[in-house]
């Protein structure tokens, strides 16, 4: 059978064009990737979202979208997409179960923790390296924890940890942080956030797991070490565009490139969330480039089939 709709995504894009695309009879097919809601899944309080004045857990907030998404006929697939084919139509795409034919696909795939790139990271990542505080913040209880980055992230899994940690070093390149003005105030504080200005991690030192690392003074060039238990990053995101094969148009920082209606560069295929929107990943952003990615899948097969589609204006 061929789907009408296959969403590649199950983060807040991916959730909301289910629930806007079951809302148009779709019946669409959302298949889930490999954590179901993807990084708005990992946040320990989301406090941005509009709704919810008094903030909300991350998980929670993708069950709720799930259930309404679900609600509307969406069907929630556990898998993962391997490769797609949208030389062919319908378009191809296939899964560690099994392959699928669709008549529209949105993609929404998201975006993934960028890598430090330095000695010891690798080695060390589920030893003392994490990219997710709320995952394992409980394992650091009344030690030190250093984590790298100044953006909203990092500053916000920062605070979460002071909740186990005795000790939280923010590591930041520059001498001031990115961060929204009321989560800086909020943390500078925090006395259990000490502060590493103009300085960045050059290596990751441990044994059976983590316990220093190197530190370079990106102004004076002058090198020490720090000693921790774990090293969270925080240092922004890399788009998940691998599957794709080289498919669809990207630019030059590997985000998929859309119109202002989220089409991509093949006809019937839409991108929406943080795969295709580099300047303000946010749960929100996310949320309504979904919202229109479905309602434009929805155009796009309605007109494939002769079906009069309503006129919005330009």
């Amino acid at each position: 059978m061929v789907e009408n709709l296959i969403i590649v995504g199950s983060g807040p894009a991916g959730l909301t064009a289910g629930i806007y695309a079951g809302r148009a009879q779709l019946s669409p097919l959302l298949i889930t990737g490999g954590a179901l809601g993807g990084q708005m899944a990992l946040t320990n309080e989301i406090e941005n979202y509009p709704g919810f004045p008094e903030a909300i857990a991350g998980q929670k907030l993708t069950q709720l979208m799930q259930k309404q998404a679900e609600r509307f006929g969406t069907k929630v697939m556990m898998d993962e997409v391997t490769g797609v084919d949208f030389s062919v139509y319908p378009f191809q795409v296939k899964t560690y179960a099994q392959e699928y034919e669709a008549k529209a696909v949105i993609i929404a795939t998201g975006a993934s923790p960028r890598k430090l790139d330095v000695p010891g990271e690798k080695e060390f990542t589920g030893r003392g390296v994490s990219y997710c505080a709320t995952c394992d913040g409980f394992f650091y209880q009344n030690r030190m924890v250093i984590v790298v980055g100044g953006g909203d992230s990092a500053v916000e899994e920062a605070m979460f940890l002071t909740k186990y940690a005795n000790k939280v070093y923010l590591v930041h390149r520059r001498n001031r942080l990115r961060a929204e003005k009321v989560t800086q105030e909020r943390a500078f504080k925090n006395e259990k956030i000490e502060w590493v200005w103009d300085s960045v991690v050059t290596e990751i030192v441990g044994e059976q797991g983590v316990t220093q690392a190197r530190i370079r003074n990106v102004k004076t060039d002058e090198e020490s070490f720090l000693k921790a238990d774990g090293i969270f990053i925080y240092i922004g995101n890399v788009p998940n565009t691998q599957f794709l094969g080289g498919q669809l148009e990207l630019n030059e920082r590997g985000y998929i490139v859309t119109d202002r209606k989220y089409h991509t560069s093949v006809p019937g295929v839409f991108a929406a969330g943080d795969v295709q929107e580099w300047v303000l990943q946010q749960i929100a952003t996310s949320v309504g480039s979904g919202a229109m990615a479905a309602m434009e899948a929805d155009r796009f097969i309605t007109e494939l089939e002769g079906t009069a589609y309503p006129e919005t204006t330009a």
